[in-house]
């Protein structure tokens, strides 16, 4: 399932780096030379907290409002904000389905390489092209 939380990117002076904060994620930043960067070590960083937690078993907060964020906007260092979009998993649900028998050898091959297995990587490869 994929969740989109907003981010506050932030420039504290004109020639200087970007600065990424994620409201819903205390200590969850990342600062870069440029916005674009920043956005995706940010979105990078949040992947990685979300995963830590869903591992830890910890739920994962409600993303905050837009609206809500309006008093944060106004500071005069945020730029920006943003959604980032990232993927936190939801209850896994057993599938049957049927590929050319090449296709799932290919697969399998693939999975074996990256060490996952063949309903996560199948399950990767989805996520990645939705």
């Amino acid at each position: 399932m994929t969740r989109s939380y907003p981010a506050l990117v932030s420039q504290d002076r004109p020639d200087g780096p970007f600065g990424v904060t994620i409201p819903d994620f205390l200590g969850c930043i990342a600062v870069e030379d440029t916005e674009s960067a920043a956005l995706d070590a940010a979105r990078e960083a949040l992947q990685f907290h979300i995963d830590a937690m869903v591992r830890d078993g910890d739920p994962l907060p409600d993303p905050t409002p837009l609206g809500a964020l309006a008093t944060q906007r106004a500071e005069p260092d945020v730029v920006a904000v943003a959604l980032l979009q990232v993927m936190a998993p939801g209850r896994s649900v057993r599938v049957n389905i049927t590929m050319d028998e090449g296709l799932l050898a290919r697969l399998d091959a693939a999975a074996a390489r990256r060490g996952a297995s063949r309903s996560g990587l199948l399950a990767e490869l989805v996520a990645r092209g939705l």
